[in-house]
């Protein structure tokens, strides 16, 4: 049965193996946007070391988890934020203000949306992480 959509099954892969404190999981199928969102978050601190395996099937990634994830999810649909508005969808999505941020896709990548708003740019949700 083919994934609908790819990044919440990504997010949903990565929680459901973080509430279990497991120490690496896998996620299948792959996408560029999948690759660009784990790239974020590795930058960020939340996973560790992550591989694209192509097995001419989908792919797969293999994640290694650092237990630093206590929520996550994408956000359907993604909605367009511009450069102001990130304040109102922090409270929306977070716990916090100084907790968690919110994944951005902008015409310079996929990005926090702290990194987004010091930027000067916008762009569509797809995601959040805490």
């Amino acid at each position: 049965m083919p994934a609908t959509n790819i990044l919440a099954n990504l997010f949903v892969t990565l929680y459901n193996n973080e509430t279990r404190r497991k120490g690496e999981c896998t996620i299948l199928p792959t996408s560029k946007l999948g690759i660009e969102v784990l790239k974020t978050l590795q930058r960020d601190g939340y996973i560790g070391e992550f591989e694209h395996i192509d097995d001419k099937r989908g792919g797969k990634f293999k994640i290694k988890l650092l237990a630093k994830i206590t929520k996550c999810g994408a956000i359907s649909p993604r909605f367009k934020v511009k450069t102001d508005e990130f304040n109102n969808w922090e409270q929306q999505y977070l716990p916090a203000y100084d907790r968690g941020m919110l994944l951005v896709t902008t015409n310079q990548g996929v990005m926090s949306h702290h990194e987004a708003s010091q930027k000067g740019i916008g762009g569509f949700l797809i995601g959040y992480v805490y």
